[in-house]
Order: structure tokens, then C-alpha cells, then sequence
């Protein structure tokens, strides 16, 4: 040690890494340097680098979403802090665990009109759970002061891996010198009384109701077994081992299991995926039980709202409210996976309800997958093939705008799991290539693929650089309309030519050279053949590629309402 910034760092980030932080994201800066220098100098926890903060957030934000467990992020003073924002908005709404930490200039710098120098002080408002103004470090550090710095960093991260997880921060403001240059004077042992413990210094128990009172249990199960016409809704934020549970509890319940594609259970399990196609044509049901965030699928909130179902029960861990139409009639406080496991042993089966939903989704993929076949290339049909072709235990991470959309009504369910992803708390468009390299940095040894549109890839282009600095093999679907795709799905689309000007905003790019330019393969494919072989040579073996799809939105449009009308056919012989 050589001065008290190099103590007061080192013991931090040790208790961060004893109460168990594993992974650090770190943009470069002045301020921050006896921060960077101590995760450096620990070797435990695996450092991750970004030259742009924006993109070094997000991908932090993908790294603990993958790997369900709090990531830090580091920068300096400044605006640099500020360009952590938008990250910190998404992880909020998403419930993901990010430890911010912020280095700031001394106190009597602040408000002086010194370089580089802002309020920090939370500021970021309510988008944190939790917001510290870490003291300066002291040149002769009392016991109790490094005791406080370490339940600092324990209840930091006990309370960011929370029932209701979410962002910590903690503005660090340091005096000079920012390097471990010795400096007269400064102490640079731990004093006695405040020295590390096995473990981590102070463990916090968190306090979740997993079970719930037994009189909720058996409400929810005596409601199951008087009411047969049920189904249920799995939203995002669920995990594969909730899909084991809820998978059981609707074999037992003979409810259909509708499941979004990035719930994490309608890969593996064989849910129902085609609900987009014939939510209006189902038999209506008296029960809804909901699992995870509400789902993106206008379709299926539509059934929601129409069903007018006696009761509509979420299941939420964390108590969070999620119901934008407020037809929740009960909210659970319970783990998705023991609120499922409640209901394994009812033991009603399949129903003559249960069979008209088997029925309408077994025809809808028989239609979806001829016309797979036979129609012209689309945007929709890259996306069906992405989900036929990557291989099992996959990262997939799918941008926000019409990809998100795509996969959820042409992802076809199947037996093998896939990981999948999204930012979907604010579903913003920004740092979406970030994020998707975190994930994939929180599974390492499984192929790892993005699917954006090209507004997105261009937001986040400078996160590619993350592929090569950090080691992340990824293969990118870009596909490729020519502006804002989505909003020729809203009413705004017949109000040219401001549509056109101000809202779809075609950009003539080509992104071949983006893709060189950060060392990545590139193909271009036109068709269904070109674009299978691509992707899979690319996801076989571990390239990185990006696979632009050139579309019209107005031919993806076309396509798309073909097989919707097609499927609509086929429900209709059923004679349901």
C-alpha cells in the first residue's frame, strides 16, 4: 500500500468481492484510477473494459441479467457518471442487480466551477434503490471508520441482490493523488477491530416469502380445482427452473401454458407460442394466472381484457406491480417456481378446453411452418429460422422495436432451451448490442446471438468494440429495413409525408463497413438458403458475424398478413 486511497479502495473492493461480486465493468478516467487500480490489484473479481460508458453500462446491464447477480460499473466524475443513465433506467424497471460506482472530485471542489465537475449526488434519483455518498478516505482511518466501509459494501450489495432487485449507488469522491504514489503521513494498515473476516464481513439474510401463508396456498389451490376453464401467461423475467414448475403445474391443471419467447420457459418445454395468430379465437377462460411482466403481445393482453376472467392472479416474488389494464384482481407475493409447485398435485388433466387450445396451436404451426417454405424471404422468416438453427443452450438476446415482436409471434416453440433475453423494462432501443454481449459474457462457453433492426445496431455500434477487447464470440441478425420499421404498424402510417420524413427517417446506410471496422465478419443474405447457411456456420463455430437481412417493410407487412390469413383459414375448418 502507499497512500489512503490505495487502503481505502482495496479494502472496499475486497468486501465487495467477499460478499460476492464477480464481474466489474470499467470505463477508463482520471478520478476513478484508485478504483480501477484496486479491482486490478485483487484478481478476484473479473474485470470487463469499455472506452464508452454508455455502451459499458448496458453491457454490464446484459452480464447481470444473464447471470441473475450483481455486476459493478465503474467511471469517473462527471458527465461521464451521467452516461450510465440510460442503463440505470432499464435495470430499475427490469429489476436487474448493478452496483454503480461513481468517482466524484472532493467536496470542496464541488459547486466551485472546478474541470470535470458536477453534482453526483443522487443523481439518479429514483432509478436507485439505494444512493451513498461514500466518505473521502481519511488518512488515519479509525476502526470504526474501515468497519463502516465494509458493511458499505455489504449492504450494497445485499440490497442491490434484494426481494426487489435492482441499482446501488455510491458517489466515491477521492482527493489527489489518484495513483499509488506514497504520500507522509498516511496510515496504510487496517487498524485493529476492523480487519476482514472469513467470508464477508456482515451477512445480510434477505426476508422472501417463498411460500407465502398456508391460507393463501390453499385459496389459490381450491380456486384452481372449482374452475377447469383456466390458462396461463408467462411473461418475461421468469427463469428456466420456473418453466420446470409451471410446465408441471399446467399438466396438472390442464390450463394451457402460454408463453412468451423470452419468458425463459417456451423453449424446453414446448409451451404455446402461436397465441399472436389466434388469441381471438380462443375459447374464453374464467381463470388467468400470470407469471412474470406483462406480456408484449397485444393479441394476448386483448384476451386478457375481453376474457372478463373471475379472477386474474399475478404471481409476483417481489410484490412489484405489473398491469398496465389493472384487471389483477389478486397480486402473490411468491416465488414463480413454489407458487407453481403448489398447484403439481391437482391432477385434473387435459380438458375438452385444454384440447381446443392444442388444437389451435398445432394448426397454426402446421401453416407457419409450410409458408416457411414456400413464401418469399422476410423479416419474419429470418426470425423463425434463427429459432429452428441455434443450437441448444444458446444466449439469445433480441432487440427491442419489431425483433422482439417477430420472435414472439414466428419463434417457434421447441424441446431444446434457449436462453433468452431482453431489455424490456424501458424497452429502449439504445445499448442493445451492449447488453447482448454482457449476456454472453455471463455465458461464456455457449454461442451467443443477437437479433436487432438496424436503428438499433446503429444506436450501439460502438459497443461492437466490446467483441474483440473482452473476448465475445456473437453473431449478429441485423435486419436491415431502412428506418423506423415499427411505426408502419400504427395509425401514423397513413399521414405522409411527415410519416416518411419524421418518423421513419430512411438512412441509406450500409453496415458492411461498421462490421470491418470492429473486426467482424460480414455477409449479406437475401434468401433463406444464404442466410442458413451464414448463421449456422457462423453459430457452430463460435464466429464473429454480422448477417445483415435487407427487407422492405411494406413486402414484411404483406408476408406477414398472408400467413396470419392463412392460419385465420385453417382455425376456421377446424370447426371449434
Amino acid at each position: 500500500m502507499s497512500n489512503r486511497n490505495v487502503l481505502w479502495t482495496d479494502v472496499f473492493v475486497d468486501e465487495l468481492a467477499r460478499a460476492g461480486l464477480r464481474a466489474v465493468c470499467i470505463a477508463p478516467g482520471s478520478r476513478s484510477t484508485p478504483l480501477t487500480l484496486a479491482f486490478a490489484r485483487h484478481g478476484g473479481v473479473k474485470i470487463y473494459t469499455h472506452l464508452d460508458e454508455r455502451s459499458a453500462a448496458f453491457f454490464a446491464l446484459g452480464l447481470a441479467l444473464a447471470s441473475d447477480e450483481p455486476v459493478a460499473l465503474v467511471c469517473t466524475s462527471g458527465t461521464a457518471a451521467a452516461n450510465f443513465f440510460p442503463a440505470i433506467v432499464e435495470a430499475h424497471m427490469s429489476r436487474v442487480p448493478l452496483i454503480v460506482l461513481t468517482a466524484d472530485r472532493p467536496p470542496e471542489l464541488r459547486h466551485s466551477g472546478a474541470n470535470q465537475t458536477i453534482d453526483q449526488i443522487k443523481m439518479y434519483g429514483a432509478y436507485a434503490l439505494w444512493s451513498v455518498d461514500a466518505p473521502l478516505p481519511e488518512a488515519n482511518p479509525s476502526a470504526l471508520t474501515i468497519r463502516s466501509l465494509r458493511t458499505l459494501a455489504n449492504r450494497a450489495y445485499a440490497k442491490a441482490n434484494g426481494i426487489r432487485k435492482g441499482v446501488v449507488h455510491i458517489n466515491m469522491p477521492f482527493r489527489k493523488p489518484l495513483e499509488p504514489i506514497p504520500v507522509a503521513g498516511d496510515v496504510l494498515e487496517v487498524p485493529v477491530g476492523a480487519e476482514a473476516r472469513e467470508g464477508n464481513y456482515t451477512r445480510i439474510h434477505a426476508t422472501q416469502r417463498v411460500l407465502a401463508a398456508n391460507d393463501e396456498i390453499t385459496w389459490l389451490r381450491q380456486l384452481v380445482r372449482e374452475h377447469e376453464r383456466g390458462i396461463i401467461i408467462c411473461g418475461g423475467g421468469l427463469s428456466p427452473a420456473d418453466g420446470c414448475m409451471i410446465a408441471a403445474a399446467g399438466l396438472a391443471t390442464g390450463y394451457p401454458v402460454l408463453a412468451e419467447s423470452y419468458s425463459h420457459v417456451r423453449h424446453d418445454h414446448q409451451m404455446y407460442g402461436g397465441y399472436e395468430f389466434y388469441a381471438g379465437n380462443v375459447p374464453a377462460p374464467d381463470i388467468i394466472l400470470r407469471f412474470g411482466n406483462v406480456p408484449i403481445s397485444k393479441p394476448l393482453n386483448d384476451l386478457i381484457v375481453s376474457s372478463q376472467a373471475k379472477a386474474v392472479i399475478h404471481i409476483s416474488p417481489d410484490g412489484v406491480w405489473s398491469d398496465d389494464n389493472h384487471l389483477v384482481t389478486d397480486l402473490l407475493p411468491l416465488a414463480a417456481a413454489n407458487a407453481a409447485r403448489a398447484l403439481e398435485d391437482i391432477g385434473r388433466g387435459e380438458t375438452a378446453f385444454t384440447r381446443q387450445y392444442a388444437a389451435l396451436e398445432a394448426a397454426t404451426w402446421q401453416v407457419v411452418d409450410s409458408k416457411m417454405e414456400s413464401v418469399d424471404y422476410f423479416d419474419g422468416a429470418a426470425v423463425y429460422d434463427v429459432v429452428d438453427l441455434i443450437p441448444p443452450e444458446s444466449t439469445l438476446f433480441v432487440g427491442n422495436s419489431l425483433p422482439v415482436r417477430l420472435l414472439d409471434q414466428f419463434g417457434k416453440p421447441s424441446d431444446k432451451r434457449i436462453y433468452v433475453y431482453a431489455n424490456r423494462g424501458a424497452s429502449g432501443i439504445d445499448g442493445n448490442i451492449s447488453s447482448a454481449l454482457g449476456a454472453g459474457a455471463a455465458r461464456p462457453d455457449k454461442p451467443l446471438v443477437a437479433i436487432v433492426g438496424d436503428i438499433t445496431f446503429y444506436h450501439d455500434m460502438n459497443g461492437l468494440l466490446a467483441v474483440h477487447r473482452n473476448g465475445i464470440p456473437i453473431t449478429i441478425v441485423l435486419l436491415n429495413n431502412d428506418g423506423g420499421g415499427i411505426f408502419h404498424r400504427l395509425p401514423i402510417k397513413d399521414f405522409d409525408p411527415a410519416f416518411t420524413d419524421l418518423f421513419v427517417m430512411p438512412h441509406g446506410l450500409e453496415f458492411e463497413h461498421t462490421a470491418r471496422m470492429y473486426g467482424l465478419d460480414y455477409v449479406r443474405a437475401d434468401d433463406r438458403e444464404s442466410f442458413r447457411q451464414a448463421f449456422s456456420e457462423s453459430v457452430n463455430n463460435r464466429l464473429s458475424r454480422v448477417i445483415e437481412v435487407r427487407t422492405d417493410v411494406q413486402h414484411d407487412l404483406k408476408r406477414r398478413q398472408e400467413i396470419m390469413e392463412a392460419v385465420q383459414q385453417r382455425i376456421a375448418g377446424l370447426g371449434l
